[in-house]
């Protein structure tokens, strides 16, 4: 079944407090139907907010980015499926995504491996001790993850091309990264509009500060699900 221009845009909740968050959601009213949570929220007592938000229907996707011995993140995949949650990130190695892939099965959330994080470039890579570059190491992790059974990976809009190529239709590819023009890149390294990763290959676009920081975060997020529909014509 074809997604929906408006399913693929994922919002990020990345705001300080859960009024502000819960503030957003109201003021994007239909506009958005799904939504992330990540640590910012999360911490500041957003749990309880991000399991409410899945029972009033809206599509939930928790960025926690699991990476710990096995066990570990299998209990925690387990809890997360009971929140009704869609999608939860997990760091791209092996262990970690093979425990997470066996503790989701038989539920409705969808494990995404995290590649190589947008704020990174190959100057970063190396500074951690990777003695690749970017390009190659999301190749490899997208094929890790494929052959574990992950359910996607979450990649730049410029990886996006390659890995459908790499991993046929079979994975979600899910971006982060995304500006509209002429807006500023703030810390992300490997961006790129809403239409061109589309047209790039990516399932999922993940949208933070273009829309939670724009005056009209409504009419922000409209265009954006414009350009999503009209990238997606022009596939079809």
């Amino acid at each position: 079944m074809a997604l929906g221009a408006r399913d693929r845009l994922i919002v990020a909740l990345d705001v300080a407090t859960v009024d502000a968050a819960e503030s957003l959601v109201e003021r994007l009213g239909e506009s958005v139907t799904f939504y992330k949570v990540g640590y910012q929220l999360m911490f500041a007592g957003g749990l309880g907010f991000a399991t409410e938000l899945a029972q009033s229907g809206k599509q939930l996707f928790l960025d926690m980015k699991l990476h710990d011995i096995g066990n570990t993140v299998a209990r925690g995949v387990e809890n997360v499926a009971r929140t009704g949650a869609r999608f939860l990130t997990v760091h791209a190695y092996p262990q970690t995504m093979r425990a997470a892939v066996e503790a989701s099965a038989g539920s409705s959330l969808r494990i995404l491996g995290v590649t190589v994080l947008t704020a990174f470039d190959d100057a970063d890579l190396a500074e951690a001790g990777y003695d690749r570059s970017v390009e190659d190491l999301v190749a490899q992790r997208a094929r890790q993850a494929q052959e574990i059974g992950v359910h996607g990976v979450v990649c730049s809009p410029s990886e996006a091309s390659a890995l459908r190529l790499l991993t046929g239709t079979d994975m979600l590819l899910v971006t982060p990264g995304i500006r509209l023009p002429g807006l500023s890149s703030n810390d992300q390294k490997r961006i790129t509009s809403p239409a061109q990763a589309i047209r790039a290959g990516a399932d999922y676009l993940v949208v933070g500060r273009p829309i939670i920081e724009a005056r009209d975060p409504k009419a922000a997020a409209e265009a954006i699900v414009r350009q999503i529909e009209d990238a997606a014509l022009e596939e079809g």
